[in-house]
């Protein structure tokens, strides 16, 4: 692998997503399996370190550094997780290195001043302000720039790994080891890279639930690593340090360039959203469509192009206007017809006049045959709130759709829960075929979303946080469908107005 070829190859790969970091675990990958680099014959074989380590190990327990350990098992076919060259050798982290633990603070001894604390927050972000202890601690505790540090606890996938310590003297805090080298056989960068690319190794071995997790000490000593010449250690390093640095100036270059095409994107549907006229519009629908592949890249792209084609809908924009078409106003006459004879039959109330607006309230211009209409003009029920019970987990309880069943613009039935409710058969809490509900509370990207209600008649319930609407429909019966009505998003209830 090399500059040139990342370099040429980079477009293509960099359209799949979070492709610069796969491509730096793809790097550590062939590091750690002699893949990145070739073997030189010259250089000594790694079964000359593992007799160092030996040698090494002896001398320190004789001068009483470290207690007498049991000789670590041998590493089994199964465990070598590939093959490796023939120069190199495996060993197991607890033969290489010995682990010393940190030390447990209290919170109390927590001060503004003294000497650093490594907590596992300080390791995974050098942002992150540091504790102080100023009371004096054993030596052993104390760590200084150059120490290998392990971390072996914390929440799954972001805490443990391993570590060189560059910000000077500080105090070590428990969850993580500090790492003495037996032998000097692991060169300390590379090293780092052996075992952080057994992540995900740790982590499956990792003890504790959702939150907090650690890995044993036992468990992590019998882990195994590569260990390949010396000699082919620095020649990895540096160029693990080369392609990392390519790395870095690709991301900046695809942030740059993902910043453009998101400029790009606003402009080119801000244009199909407010095109001057019919050939603009056109010019600009004609450019987006033929650039979609690259304008639209991510969900955040599809999102907004979504939103754009539910706006040009509602502006009569999307599709052409047909001249045989029967006129908005001859359809508003027939809607007016039945709501009269609606009211006649006491089934609906008589407006009274609160659903007018002014030319004020109108937002944006439509086609010569549509026309803006007061939505309670257009509704037989609602808008009516739904209800609030507690969950339930009984088997047997009525259930209630979620907010999240409707946060798509289109129903989800796999959204509800069970609820402590009592709701005769025949009360409108229960939800029909074509019931129109919207949010009315939620975040801010969700309110005043309205979906239509697909599911079968009087099985779910539905929640506090929404309003449901019913529509008026020709022929004397009430309606659960209307083809176009328009929310304002951010306000506490449907929009006032829609359009036909």
């Amino acid at each position: 692998m090399n500059a040139a070829r990342l370099i040429e190859n980079f477009e293509r790969i960099s359209e799949v997503p979070g492709a610069v970091p796969r491509l730096r675990r793809f790097i550590l990958d062939l590091a750690v399996r002699g893949k990145l680099v070739e073997q030189n014959p010259r250089d000594d074989p790694a079964t000359d370190l593992v007799d160092r380590i030996r040698a090494a190990k002896a001398r320190l327990v004789e001068d009483g550094e470290i207690r007498k350990q049991q000789a670590c098992q041998p590493i089994e076919t199964n465990e070598v997780p590939f093959e490796v060259p023939d120069s190199w050798a495996l060993v197991r982290l607890g033969q290489a290195l010995e682990l010393f633990n940190g030390r447990a603070f209290k919170p109390s001894e927590w001060d503004k001043s003294g000497l650093p604390i490594i907590r596992i927050q300080n390791l995974n972000n050098a942002d992150t302000p540091f504790n102080f202890c100023a009371t004096s601690v054993p030596e052993k505790f104390h760590v200084k720039t150059g120490d290998f540090l392990i971390s072996w606890s914390g929440t799954p996938g972001t805490s443990f790994g391993a570590h060189i310590w560059d910000r000077g003297h500080a105090i070590l805090n428990q969850h993580i080891f500090r790492a003495k080298l037996i032998g000097d056989v692991f060169l300390p960068p590379f090293l780092k890279l052996a075992i952080n690319s057994r992540l995900l190794e740790l982590i499956d071995q990792a003890h504790g639930g959702a939150g907090l997790q650690h890995i044993t000490k036992p468990k992590l000593e019998r882990l195994p690593l590569t260990l390949p010449p010396l000699a082919e250690q620095h020649r990895i390093v540096a160029k693990v340090d080369e392609l990392m640095a390519l790395c870095d100036r690709l991301e900046a270059a695809q942030v740059d360039r993902e910043t453009r095409r998101d400029r790009l994107v606003a402009a080119s549907l801000h244009r199909l959203n407010n095109g001057a006229d019919a050939d603009a519009f056109r010019e600009h629908a004609r450019f987006h469509l033929r650039h979609l592949p690259r304008l639209v890249t991510r969900a955040e792209h599809i999102h907004r192009l979504r939103q754009t084609i539910f706006n040009l809908a509602v502006r009569g924009q999307l599709v052409p206007q047909e001249p045989d078409d029967e006129l908005a106003s001859k359809l508003l006459k027939r809607i007016q017809a039945e709501r009269e004879e609606l009211i006649r039959a006491r089934a609906l109330k008589r407006d009274n006049g609160e659903s007018r607006w002014s030319e004020d309230d109108i937002p944006f211009n439509l086609p010569p045959t549509w026309k803006w209409v007061p939505l309670q003009s257009l509704i037989v029920f609602g808008p009516q709130n739904g209800i609030s019970p507690k969950p339930s987990s009984r088997s047997n309880a009525p259930r209630a759709i979620t907010l999240t069943a409707t946060t798509k613009g289109a129903f989800d039935p796999d959204c509800v829960k069970q609820v402590e409710a009592t709701i005769p058969q025949d009360s409108e809490f229960w939800l029909r075929s074509g019931d129109l509900l919207f949010q009315r509370g939620n975040t801010r990207e969700y309110v005043g979303i309205a979906a239509y209600y697909t599911g079968k008649s009087g099985l779910f319930l539905y929640p506090d946080l929404m309003m449901k609407v019913i529509f008026i429909r020709f022929g004397g019966h009430f309606a659960r469908h209307w083809p176009s009505v328009r929310t304002r998003p951010g306000n506490d209830s449907p929009g006032s107005s829609g359009c036909v």
